[in-house]
């Protein structure tokens, strides 16, 4: 049943109506995570029931669920992907519910592939695919599992479309005259208009990543200070991103207090996934970060680009839930006109190693015949099983390794990451490694303060910095708190995030967790650095580069020219001659973050099939 939600479905009905009896569950997919936490503590309330017994969640390295009494389980996309490995057919489950499927993740379309396969098997599978936006018609056609061959037209149909409509109230679009050229303090600027003229009403502005939304707010929360100095309306500014700690996550659905308006500054994670009551204006900035593969250059980059009609229609129904609302969009109406009309699929423009471990796990050996909604461009798939032949994941014929490529696929993290981990036992640096890889998993724990802090946070960043690079800080940082009793009042001296180095905690001994059910030895190198360097680049060798002669670095794979990314602490020493990167990011140059200053000839030793030494002609 493909189900056109324009509203919101209460997931109460589907219980109330028989379908979670027995001993199996409802389970209900989103795509992300702060969505997951969110809904299940919001339908756990409504139906008066315990978080984690009668409704429950499951999110990459925390789950609050029973097996036994929890009927409505919310989860991410990831993690059904990850319990078909132990459950093929998902017989805890009388009903699937995909959410959200017009964001089109990679694993939305991987699980609607799956799901495909599964309901042959189980006849007394239920399974409901809603969104506000897709195309019903082409996903009924994709689920359509009568046979094409056959004759007889009273064969029932396996897949119908149900529309739920809902009462919204009407919504004034507003197009700026001219293109702005910062949307960012335009944002602030529009925000601080609409609390200056308009009538009450909380205020959601869209944003394309952390930093943005950190600086919006606090150029907002200034204007606030200065505004309650005048008296009249004051403003609650919270800000709202994936990797925020989840109890700050949770301040944006309180009421403000009593003469306050909230204004709430987001990445796209508020666009469907979640609803925050009592909004009733929309600043939308225009612009979206997404991840795009590059198949030449081998690089997965995070790019800015103009969002969707359908993403601009998604963030103005945020508007209009409670009373009339408005919606102020930074760019003309003509620039609104040439907006794709739907965001491109992630699966076509994504990194698909993980996706291809993931169903290698699964048993689907020809990848190019899985049956995707979407199918990815060969480049990408060719490029995939490459990186994991030369990781050690796949064997010469495409087959999973044993144990290598089988213990990879279970960990919710890239290759290149799981494999850095399962190789540091051999290292004897388990403990090292995966602190960094936790880390790794939160946003920076540096704080970036403004003003007269911003100086003396630069100084205290010195005191963990080492010439090894960016992991081996991280690694100085997590070990300081860790020394120092893990208390708020060492971060505080230290300019580092409190909540982050408690996630990192957190996340890490969920890998340990791991490492031991894989009987990966836990020690520690003792402060030793060459064994930590050389288990970094057993996972990440494919992300080398070299500095050209030119004097800036280029990648080894792709031959791309990329810069030091100015957070990092090798920004202001002199380049060195290798490193490795965990990650690119797209904005006025190619930018490399998270580095570690590597030897060349570990590279060669670490990964002799995929390194051999040349010397450049003429240099």
């Amino acid at each position: 049943m493909e189900e056109r939600d324009h509203i919101g479905c209460n997931e109460e009905y589907l219980l109330e109506a028989g379908w979670g009896m027995g001993e199996k569950m409802i389970g209900i997919t989103q795509p992300r995570r702060v969505a997951a936490t969110s809904l299940a503590s919001r339908v756990a309330d409504e139906m008066g029931a315990v978080l984690g017994d009668e409704v429950g969640y499951a999110i990459r390295f925390d789950e609050k669920f029973n097996p036994k009494t929890t009927k409505v389980k919310y989860l991410t996309e990831g993690l059904l992907i990850r319990e078909m490995m132990s459950d093929p057919l998902l017989r805890q489950y009388s009903v699937i519910m995909l959410d959200e499927v017009h964001e089109r993740t990679v694993n939305s379309d991987i699980l609607m592939g799956l799901l495909r396969k599964i309901l042959k098997a189980r006849k007394d599978l239920k399974l409901i695919v809603s969104s506000a936006t897709v195309d019903a018609e082409e996903l009924k056609l994709f689920f359509e599992l009568k046979s094409k061959k056959s004759k007889d037209r009273k064969t029932k149909e396996t897949s119908v479309i149900l529309s739920v409509s809902g009462r919204t109230y009407p919504i004034e679009i507003c197009f700026s005259i001219d293109p702005v050229p910062d949307y960012v303090k335009e944002s602030v600027n529009t925000v601080v208009k609409i609390h200056e003229r308009e009538d009450r009403g909380d205020i959601l502005v869209f944003l394309t990543g952390q930093d943005e939304v950190d600086t919006a707010v606090s150029l907002l929360m200034q204007h606030s200070t200065t505004m309650k100095e005048r008296g009249g309306l004051e403003m609650t500014v919270l800000p709202m991103y994936g990797s925020l700690p989840a109890r700050d996550q949770l301040k944006v659905f309180q009421y403000p207090p009593k003469g306050h308006r909230k204004v709430v500054v987001c990445t796209n994670i508020a666009e469907t996934s979640i609803t925050i009551s009592g909004i009733v204006y929309v600043v939308d900035c225009g612009f979206v970060k997404m991840r795009w593969f590059n198949p030449e250059s081998f690089t997965d980059s995070l790019v800015v680009v103009p969002t969707s009609k359908a993403s601009a229609e998604q963030r103005a129904g945020r508007a209009g839930r409670t009373k009339p609302g408005k919606v102020y969009r930074l760019y003309p109406e003509h620039e609104y006109e040439k907006l794709p009309t739907a965001t491109c699929p992630e699966i076509q423009r994504n990194d698909l190693a993980q996706t291809v471990l993931q169903l290698k796990a699964l048993g689907i050996d020809n990848i190019v015949r899985f049956n995707f909604p979407s199918p990815p461009p060969a480049k990408n798939l060719i490029c995939a099983v490459e990186l994991l032949y030369a990781l050690g994941a796949l064997d010469s014929r495409g087959n999973l390794t044993s144990p290598l490529g089988e213990q990879m696929s279970e960990f919710p993290l890239p290759p290149t990451f799981s494999k850095m981990l399962l190789t540091s036992g051999e290292y004897g640096c388990a403990e090292e490694i995966t602190t960094i890889a936790a880390l790794l998993q939160v946003e920076t724990v540096f704080q970036a303060p403004w003003g007269q802090n911003a100086m003396k946070a630069r100084m205290t960043k010195r005191k963990f910095e080492v010439a090894e690079g960016d992991l081996l800080t991280l690694l100085n940082v997590y070990t300081a708190y860790m020394e120092a009793g893990k208390t708020k009042h060492f971060c505080s001296q230290n300019f580092l995030h409190y909540k982050r180095l408690r996630r990192a905690e957190e996340i890490k001994k969920q890998m340990l967790k791991m490492l031991h059910r894989f009987k990966v030895p836990i020690e520690s190198c003792k402060g030793i650095i060459e064994p930590i360097i050389k288990c970094i680049c057993a996972g990440f060798f494919p992300n080398a580069v070299y500095l050209h002669h030119s004097g800036y670095h280029r990648t080894v794979r792709g031959d791309l020219p990329v810069f030091v990314h100015p957070t990092s602490l090798l920004y202001t020493l002199p380049q060195p001659q290798w490193l490795l990167f965990t990650e690119i990011i797209h904005t006025t140059h190619i930018y490399m973050r998270d580095l570690t200053v590597v030897q060349p000839q570990w590279l060669e030793e670490l990964a002799p099939h995929f390194y051999k030494k040349t010397t450049e002609v003429g240099h």
